[in-house]
């Protein structure tokens, strides 16, 4: 397994985070790559079961660093990325805030994508992070989406 860059930057933290800044350090210095690509995750007001009001996130610190670093090595691994930043929240979150940020650059586009992509699939999968939604219908722990595994399964058939 490839040793962490010093470029990657991985944060699971309470705060919340600026976008801009976020892409800004993402940039900053980098004048060898020609495409940068993020997302950001929000939290949503709505599921089959009922009107969301807030999202809790639980962790387990030193197990999710370690499965937030090897998701990131393992896109290294695949594709050529110059710097990875990961921003993930943990707490209470209300609708509407932001969850995640990843954000990748590369020297072309279509590795900045797929590296983007391939992070945010293992991260719904693989990171350990516990979620229970408040709602009109009480509190309940969210479940793994099974949408979400085979869209990450399917990375493992490439």
């Amino acid at each position: 397994m490839r040793a962490r860059q010093p470029s990657d930057y991985i944060s699971v933290r309470q705060a919340n985070f600026c976008q801009a800044e976020e892409y800004l350090a993402l940039c900053a210095g980098n004048r060898q790559d020609g495409a940068v690509v993020s997302f950001v995750g929000l939290v949503r007001d709505f599921n089959q079961h009922n009107q969301v009001q807030t999202l809790t996130l639980e962790h387990y610190p030193a197990m999710t660093e370690k499965s937030l670093k090897a998701i990131v090595t393992e896109a290294r691994d695949r594709w050529p990325v110059s710097r990875v930043r990961l921003v993930h929240r943990v707490g209470t979150l209300n609708t509407g805030e932001q969850i995640v940020f990843v954000g990748v650059s590369s020297c072309h586009r279509h590795h900045a994508f797929l590296a983007c992509e391939f992070i945010m699939d293992q991260l719904k999968t693989r990171a350990p992070f516990w979620k229970k939604e408040q709602g009109d219908t009480g509190e309940h722990w969210v479940q793994a989406n099974p949408q979400d595994q085979q869209k990450a399964q399917q990375w493992h058939c490439q």
